[in-house]
């Protein structure tokens, strides 16, 4: 891990090694290993309170770890000394909540943080934003307020609000939870249109489909562990643990239920 921070953010891979994280008594992640090359595509999968959300939140310090480095771009963020502030300029987050003001524009929610961090101009960081919001298809919708959007168009405003920071990795905190199942597709088509441009990505995502094509690889956690991990194909497609062959079958197949005799 770098001992001291870098004075410039570099390719944006991500390093896990031994995180912890506790909550009280509770141990949420049990010395997680992982690595995110730049241009990659991890999804982490796994039951609900597995910590993939903890791990997430864990990469730009919205959570504290116990234990363990964590390096992203050059910047060890585990590093008491580390500019926090300067690291995050460069790591978009996405959350299961669309977070808009909503007392500002659509255009005003993708400037704010470009006026206030980046020090840009306010046509520059119009310019930036009504641009991410060509890319999420709501070029039209800049004048508009959150609450006149639909959920879907409400995460792809946030989607675009973090292009427009520029960030070299993005993270995806379960995107399309809290969405109609009828506008999921517009936010994972956003998403896959990302990764195919070559955007770092982890997210975490209980959408199996878009894992299955998008991912380069995929991470099972349960219990704060990795269970599993490997290419989409092999996670997915061929599951070698009982534990993942188990969360799969009752994911891909939710009506199956098994009765006991």
């Amino acid at each position: 891990m770098t001992s001291t921070p870098p004075k410039d953010f570099q390719a944006a891979g991500v390093v896990i090694e031994g995180l912890r994280k506790s909550y009280g008594p509770i141990e949420v992640l049990k010395g997680i290993d992982l690595e995110v090359k730049p241009g990659q595509v991890v999804c982490l999968i796994g039951p609900s309170g597995s910590g993939k959300s903890t791990l997430l939140r864990c990469v730009n310090l919205l959570e504290q770890p116990n234990g363990g480095a964590i390096d992203v771009g050059g910047f060890d963020v585990t590093d008491p000394d580390v500019d926090v502030d300067k690291m995050r300029r460069h790591v978009g987050m996405v959350f299961q909540q669309f977070n808009l003001f909503p007392h500002l524009t659509v255009l005003e929610n993708c400037t704010v943080a470009q006026l206030k961090v980046l020090k840009r101009s306010k046509a520059e960081a119009d310019q930036v934003a009504q641009r991410n919001l060509e890319k999420v298809g709501l070029g039209k919708f800049a004048s508009r307020y959150p609450a006149q959007l639909s959920g879907g168009q409400q995460q792809r405003v946030a989607i675009a609000r973090a292009l427009s920071m520029d960030p070299s990795l993005m993270l995806f905190d379960e995107p399309t939870s809290a969405l109609d199942p009828e506008t999921v597709g517009e936010v994972l088509s956003i998403m896959r249109n990302l990764a195919r441009d070559g955007m770092t990505m982890l997210v975490v995502t209980h959408e199996m489909a878009f894992a299955r094509d998008v991912a380069d690889r995929v991470v099972f956690m349960d219990g704060g562990v990795v269970v599993e991990e490997g290419t989409s194909e092999e996670v997915i497609g061929n599951p070698q643990q009982p534990r993942t062959q188990d969360f799969l079958k009752r994911v891909l197949d939710p009506t199956h239920v098994e009765v006991d005799e």
